[in-house]
């Protein structure tokens, strides 16, 4: 998928359940570095938590390819699993998340802790902003003067930016375009000037 949401910033919610406090961060995360990077920040600023567990989804939403969790000590399976449950039915890609348990006194049980981990983190996506991740493709393309109104409302149309221009016997143009556009761009291009365009990367 060259198009898909990600999260547009860090969220952070907060819940008590049965006296253990809940904190739930949600960060963007295009790589597992930067997965890691994020877990690890969070470790840093809660170090006397009793649990600071953890899962990513680094690429399109639903992707299993590049995944990791951790239940950090709590029973195997009732934390890690159902955070990464969560994030994979999202509906966002590059994304990781910290669930930070404060321990109350009274234990969740193996079920209680699946709905506490996957409940918590399932609320924070629901109020998590999203932006758009986009491949771009960069372009040059080789016009006539007659036809640069042509070139330009159709870099607009396709959701592009014109990165720079040359003025010369004809106009060149570096062009930034969404990767699925490049296409649809080229050939309503090569229409526009009647077959006359020059497209190639640079």
């Amino acid at each position: 998928m060259a198009r898909y949401p990600i999260p547009a910033e860090i969220r952070r919610t907060k819940e008590e359940i049965e006296r253990s406090r809940f904190i739930t961060t949600v960060a963007p995360a295009a790589s597992i570095e930067e997965a890691h990077e994020f877990i690890e920040r969070i470790r840093a600023e809660f170090p006397d938590a009793t649990h600071n567990c953890w899962a990513y989804v680094v690429g399109p939403p639903g992707s299993t390819s590049r995944v990791g969790m951790s239940d950090d000590g709590e029973p195997h399976g009732t934390a890690g699993r159902p955070m990464l449950t969560a994030l994979l039915h999202g509906g966002v890609g590059d994304v990781a998340a910290v669930v930070t348990r404060y321990y109350g006194g009274i234990k969740l049980g193996t079920g209680g802790l699946v709905r506490a981990y996957g409940g918590c983190l399932q609320r924070a996506l629901l109020e998590l902003p999203r932006a758009e991740r986009v491949d771009w493709v960069e372009l040059r393309v080789l016009v006539a003067y007659g036809d640069v109104a042509a070139v330009r409302q159709l870099v607009a149309s396709h959701g592009g930016t014109i990165a720079g221009e040359e003025y010369g016997v004809d106009v060149s143009y570096t062009v930034r375009l969404p990767a699925p556009d490049v296409d649809p761009f080229t050939a309503a291009l090569r229409d526009a000037t009647r077959g006359q365009a020059i497209v190639d990367a640079p």
